[in-house]
């Protein structure tokens, strides 16, 4: 059993403590793929080159990065870049020989660009065009099965690449965590971020028990986003595709606590899944 672990690029994000239990689990034969983000690097270095975030709302009410072609260029300079090779480093010190990938290489993931977005922005539709973002519609395993295979550790994130054009796309990496664990058919998705999981209240002490929604089954409610608010809006989406697609659950917990996966697997945070519908008797 593969299984995915996602750990975000949030300010204050401490990759530490999961490089620690992931080189424990690689040594002992377990098997993961990583998946990381970058955004916070992104935006601070975007605007040290003069090109600043735009971050804009679709009609549907979710978040995303606007990126024109100078953004793509700074995305995939720190996701592929700094990030990607700090991360390998972290765990070619801890004894794993781990490998950096973008969606890119060997076309891992494949998609379709956007092009533009439809936007509420001062109350009103707007279009925006020229932009290179979209979403992943297939996942090509067989590099990342190789690696594995041959006793290398996968380390991947966005972009994507578009199936027509071959160029480069912005996608949401919460939810190409999704799609790779739905395609390597994994037992969970685990997404770490800096809050312990899915808040009723984001202005509430985040450490409170009882401002920790620990479960959602997706059997069992109409709107899963309910308590979301702004990115964790992805977060949510992407389990439900994960869940949708076969993988058994999706735990949103810490990466900032010793073995975060075991904390999560034991119970922390929140857990999403879907339960088996029961046919009544005739």
């Amino acid at each position: 059993m593969i299984n995915v672990v996602k750990v975000g690029g949030s300010a204050n994000i401490q990759d530490e403590y999961l490089l620690d239990e992931l080189a424990e689990r690689v040594l002992a034969a377990e098997k993961f793929v990583l998946v990381h983000g970058g955004s916070d690097e992104t935006n601070d270095i975007a605007r040290q080159l003069g090109h600043p975030p735009r971050f804009v709302t679709s009609v549907s009410g979710f978040e995303s990065r606007y990126t024109d072609r100078r953004t793509m260029e700074i995305f995939s300079m720190v996701y592929c870049g700094r990030r990607n090779k700090s991360i390998v480093e972290g765990l070619q010190q801890r004894g794993v020989n781990a490998v950096g990938l973008s969606g890119i290489d060997g076309r891992i993931f494949e998609g379709a660009m956007k092009g533009s977005l439809k936007i509420i922005e001062d109350g009103k539709k707007k279009v925006l065009r020229g932009d290179y973002s979209g979403k992943i519609q297939k996942v090509n395993t067989e590099l990342l099965l190789l690696l594995l295979e041959q006793g290398f550790f996968p380390v991947l994130t966005p972009p994507a690449i578009d199936a027509d054009t071959s160029a480069m796309m912005n996608v949401d990496g919460d939810r190409a965590a999704a799609e790779l664990a739905k395609a390597l058919r994994s037992d969970y998705l685990l997404i770490l971020s800096t809050v312990p999981g899915l808040l009723r209240d984001l202005a509430v002490d985040h450490s409170s028990p009882e401002n920790l929604i620990r479960e959602i089954d997706l059997s069992d409610t109409n709107n899963p986003y309910e308590s979301a608010e702004g990115r964790m809006k992805k977060k949510i989406m992407g389990a439900a595709e994960a869940i949708e697609g076969g993988v058994g659950r999706v735990i949103l917990s810490t990466a900032n606590i010793e073995r975060p996966i075991a904390h999560a697997l034991a119970g922390a945070g929140t857990h999403i899944f879907s339960s088996p519908v029961l046919e009544q008797a005739v």
